[in-house]
């Protein structure tokens, strides 16, 4: 019973299934410029409009260029792993369909979940920002007629149902309905009006941009500034850039959007990782752009947390650039809103075609060639959402399932790098351990866990060497952040016995990575591949770990609650409805009949 449960939980996908046996496909309409337009349009929303304000003023001063610039980063080595497996995997999924390939089925369904959550969440959040943001421009008359009519009075909950974002999300739900060539012809239009909103922000800024306010002496703060810190360019200091880092690796989020379009892409094996290079380089060139811009029109002290450009050009005396900056901002966030919601029915999609949950979603219409039922779900959540969360407690729920599945994209990498080809062996029915019978009695244990023979294909043993490898990885990596996370005040202080646990434990860990750097690796021409393996995705894996112990109790409350009902939909529907289940089965019986019919066959002699 135990080993039944195990293969149905571990059973993986082969790339190559269900290419040509599906009757219903999604249309390839998206080119290169499309793609990097949905990547940029995804994630240069409500970040850039109100995160280079508020990181510059509570955490990190003109420095927040800085702290964009590490995020920036920190968000290449996520998008690097997410390029190489859309070379590798070039369908519906994202993060979902690499973990079923490589991991198998289960950690499969808790990427994909998670990421229905992100999306969810994501899109909500951008709804009720676009709502928040025009209610602010009309003098909040919105929010004040419904906070009067009709009140919620939870504390956990909104102060009041937000109507008018409710109605942009269905609004959007009918226009992904349509096609998606028709709402990516739009995206790219409000895209160049976003990138046309922050040209006009930098040069404009730069008019007026006085280099002086990056080296604002302790003493000319005004004593009215409760929070200004030691003044100068790090006037937080390093730690100030790291804690601003890691608040702008959250405004990074969005370019994993064009790694779903798999089935939508002309050419997906050659433009999806190209559009995630690009969008990422648009991205932090415009983030450096503004913050450095911001921060020098005006001093760090004196930016607005919730609406930094309105009020910079405000305080200049610009009151015209202030109002096309604003129509820009509303262009922007409904872009965002579109690329935030774009991934989502294709996620359902991905996983109904795949039988782990209700086989409905999978339904394509004919004529629109869009996933309609899932798209209808998908407008229906976010607007339960929008419509009983304000946009704190969204933003608050965000970030753990973005993390999980930037992790475990990583994870995967370097699992497909290692693992031996299928067809490197004739002997496909050995057992593993047979192979290498010998070579253990001529070999010492040390050869083979560094591969001092220089072997250059990968074997069932060094596949096995780089996957035990990558598991202690993880596991020290957990135990080293969690020690930074809660001991960083110890460490500075001189704690021996903490500096001595953690020095054995990067030791630990760099042995770990250099075993499993000198396994062989595969030999497999891909479009893209991330460079210097297993560093980069090393280094992903320890940043995303990291800033997913920042996240505060509540939020891995929320987590594991959505978990637990992902859990429940995957037992007692997804485990038995399988799609590679049923293709495992039929094999098996397969299998089955043809040493029947040999055994008869020997038998009637």
């Amino acid at each position: 019973m135990t080993s039944h449960l195990w293969r149905a939980l571990s059973r993986r996908r082969r790339v190559e299934e269900n290419e040509d046996t599906k009757d219903e496909r999604l249309a390839r309409v998206l080119g290169l410029f499309d793609l990097t337009a949905l990547g940029v349009g995804a994630t240069l929303g409500l970040g850039v409009y109100v995160l280079a304000g508020s990181v510059a003023k509570e955490t990190a001063g003109p420095a927040v260029s800085v702290s964009f610039l590490i995020a920036a980063v920190a968000s290449a080595f996520a998008g690097m792993c997410y390029a190489e497996f859309a070379s590798r995997v070039p369908k519906a999924g994202s993060a979902y369909v690499y973990s079923y390939v490589t991991v198998g089925e289960f950690i499969a369904f808790v990427i994909g979940w998670n990421l229905i959550l992100e999306y969810v969440i994501g899109t909500a959040s951008v709804a009720r920002g676009l709502s928040n943001y025009i209610d602010a421009l009309i003098g909040n008359v919105m929010g004040n007629a419904l906070r009067s009519v009709m009140p919620i009075g939870v504390s956990f909950l909104s102060e009041y149902p937000d109507f008018f974002a409710f109605a942009m999300v269905m609004l959007l739900a009918i226009l992904l309905c349509v096609g998606v060539k028709e709402s990516s012809i739009l995206n790219n239009v409000f895209t160049v009006v976003n990138l046309i909103t922050i040209a006009i922000v930098i040069v404009a800024g730069s008019i007026r941009a006085d280099p002086s306010n990056w080296s604002i002496a302790a003493q000319d703060i005004p004593s009215s500034v409760k929070h200004g810190g030691t003044g100068g360019f790090m006037p937080f200091g390093v730690n100030g850039v790291m804690i601003g880092a890691a608040k702008c690796f959250y405004g990074f989020v969005g370019f994993d959007t064009v790694a779903t379009t798999g089935e939508e892409a002309k050419n997906p094996q050659r433009h999806i990782p190209l559009a995630i290079v690009l969008s990422l380089i648009v991205i932090f060139v415009a983030y450096f752009g503004v913050s450095t811009v911001l921060t020098m029109m005006l001093p760090y002290y004196a930016q607005s947390a919730d609406a930094p450009f309105p009020h910079a050009f405000d305080e200049i005396g610009w009151p015209v650039v202030k109002w096309i900056v604003n129509v820009g901002a509303i262009f922007a966030l409904c872009t965002s809103l579109l690329g935030a919601m774009f991934p989502l029915p294709r996620i359902l999609y991905a996983m109904a075609s795949d039988g782990i949950i209700f086989k409905t979603l999978s339904k394509v219409h004919p004529k629109t060639m869009t996933p309609v039922y899932g798209t209808v779900l998908s407008a229906l959540l976010i607007g339960l959402m929008t419509l009983i969360f304000n946009l704190h407690q969204l933003i608050d729920m965000m970030s753990i399932g973005t993390l999980l599945a930037y992790t475990i994209v990583a994870i995967c990498v370097l699992i497909l790098r290692y693992q031996k080809e299928e067809n490197t062996s004739n002997t496909p029915g050995r057992l593993p351990t047979s192979t290498y019978q010998f070579t253990s009695v001529n070999y010492t244990i040390l050869k083979e866990l560094f591969n001092l023979h220089n072997r250059k294909e990968p074997t069932d043993l060094s596949s096995r060497i780089a996957n035990a490898g990558i598991v202690l990885l993880c596991i020290v990596i957990c135990i080293i952040t969690f020690l930074i996370n809660n001991m960083g005040a110890h460490l500075l202080a001189g704690n021996v016995a903490i500096s001595m646990i953690l020095a054995v434990l990067v030791i630990v860990l760099f042995l770990n990575l250099a075993a499993v750097g000198r396994q062989p690796v595969q030999k497999t021409e891909l479009s893209f591949k991330v460079p210097l393996v297993p560093l980069i995705p090393c280094l992903s894996i320890f940043i995303n770990i990291y800033l997913m112990l920042q996240l505060d109790v509540f939020t891995w409350i929320r987590f594991a609650t959505w978990l637990l009902i992902g859990f429940c939909i995957y037992g007692f529907y997804g485990i038995v409805h399988s799609e590679q289940g049923k293709r495992d089965k039929a094999e098996n019986e397969k299998l089955q009949q043809k040493y029947v019919e040999k055994f008869r066959i020997v038998t009637s002699f």
